[in-house]
């Protein structure tokens, strides 16, 4: 598949590999991808933007049983500086079937304490929303807690408090063995598609500086990260911690502060424990620096006392001159060792991975919620990433504001949809209008790319 091209509006090349029964949508990837979500259950209309209620989205996130979650209005959801909890599994929320400007929650995140949660093409967008710094207000704007069988695709995730984009839940639970422990905490989950970017650096969190992109926490597994951009982030693009295993193929990081990719098992939160030797297989990943990132900073670094079994190929790291960085790093003076692999220490069977110089602009044209109708957020961030401009901020007023979309409406109708993959059946999503995402021209540029009459 060419770098440049656009795979929404179109089958995914992974659809091939699998028939569309078995897994989630066309594309999914990863052990998460063979869930169902809510496919055969009931459909669930979204058709008001309040924060509860009757025909609320969350009244749609709390019912039980298998459902699918559709969107009959697009605009903003205040969430009121909460956060909502997926505690009910068998979900599928379906972002893509909401008209033009889709759905962007604000003030607040989702954790999603469930298994089998299919979850796409929705904004969220945190924020500190005036409170003052470290005041409390922590949220995070996507987090899996304990859950599995998850897929998080084509999503935005900004202005976080704590991480934008993670997976958690307890380090020990469930027994004595590291089995017993893994099945109690996050596992099998993937990311893909997604946009993490400008998590809130010196702001409300009560431990000041905590810009993170992604914490896949202790003993996590089968966590697949694939094609996602991470932007302006102080650290943890991605942090994997103790014992964590995962495959990280096929991002972009951009203008990452202190650190990039690295791997943390921390002996203060593990005393008493045996340390379990984390696995990340890195492949065909992009790291560039911008105007916030360290000087001569390592595309992975080491950290903590755990070892990492680690294998890294076709990975880029630039400065923000195109000079090269380091590929591997240390931040900890510890007996922790980096055991480098010679063929994948996990993986992800058939998944497709894209050459490191393909990588920039297939994830630019490709990443994010609803590529075919990004907000103005997403296309200043997307527009400089390419550029090379932006920065680590503070608060999300340093460089917007919570968006004030004018509501809009428009049925959903069944046939229109693949019911099972939740994909229109005409390769046109609400509110596609070319080939293409849109330039954010300010009515002066506009005017100078009118041809004249």
């Amino acid at each position: 598949m060419a770098a440049a091209a656009l795979l929404w509006g179109a089958p995914h090349a992974a659809s091939a590999q699998v028939s569309a029964p078995q897994i989630a949508f066309p594309g999914a990837v990863g052990p998460a991808a063979k869930t169902p979500g809510g496919r055969g259950g009931r459909i669930i209309r979204v058709t008001t933007l309040s924060a509860s209620g009757p025909g609320s989205f969350k009244e749609a996130l709390d019912a039980k049983g298998p459902r699918i979650i559709v969107f009959e209005v697009g605009g903003v959801i205040d969430m009121g500086r909460k956060s909502w909890t997926i505690t009910e599994p068998f979900v599928t929320i379906a972002g893509q079937t909401a008209p033009s400007p889709g759905i962007t929650l604000i003030k607040g995140g989702l954790d999603i304490k469930a298994h089998d949660v299919v979850l796409r093409h929705i904004r969220i967008r945190t924020g500190a929303d005036d409170q003052p710094k470290r005041s409390g207000w922590e949220a995070d704007a996507l987090s899996t807690v304990g859950a599995y069988n998850v897929i998080v695709d084509h999503c935005t995730f900004s202005w976080a408090l704590d991480e934008n984009m993670s997976a958690s839940g307890p380090r020990f639970d469930g027994g004595p063995t590291v089995a017993d422990w893994r099945k109690r905490t996050s596992h099998d989950i993937t990311f893909q598609y997604n946009a993490a970017y400008e998590g809130l650096a010196d702001s409300s969190h009560p431990k000041g500086e905590h810009s993170k992109g992604s914490l896949i926490h202790d003993n996590a597994t089968g966590i697949t990260i694939w094609r996602n951009l991470y932007a302006h982030n102080v650290e943890r693009n991605a942090l994997f911690k103790g014992g964590a295993q995962g495959v990280f193929v096929n991002n972009l990081i951009y203008d990452p502060g202190k650190r990039a990719l690295h791997y943390n098992l921390m002996a203060l939160e593990w005393a008493g424990h045996p340390y379990v030797t984390g696995e990340i297989s890195a492949v065909g990943n992009v790291m560039r620096g911008g105007p916030s990132t360290d000087e001569r900073l390592p595309f992975l670094m080491l950290g903590g006392d755990g070892d990492l079994r680690y294998y890294g190929k076709d990975n880029l790291a630039v400065d923000r001159h195109g000079v090269p960085l380091p590929m591997t790093g240390r931040y900890g003076e510890t007996q922790a060792k980096l055991i480098l692999a010679t063929k994948p220490v996990v993986w992800v069977p058939n998944l497709p991975v894209l050459p490191a110089r393909d990588v920039e602009t297939h994830v630019l044209a490709n990443a994010g919620a609803r590529p075919w109708d990004r907000d103005a957020d997403d296309i200043r961030v997307f527009f400089f990433v390419a550029e090379g401009r932006g920065a680590i901020i503070d608060d999300e007023k340093d460089v917007s504001a919570y968006p004030a979309f004018k509501p809009t409406r428009a049925a959903f109708v069944e046939g229109d949809w693949n019911l099972d993959t939740m994909e229109p059946r005409s390769g046109r999503y609400p509110g596609q209008k070319g080939p293409g995402p849109q330039e954010h021209l300010s009515t002066r540029d506009a005017a100078m790319r009118t041809t004249a009459q």
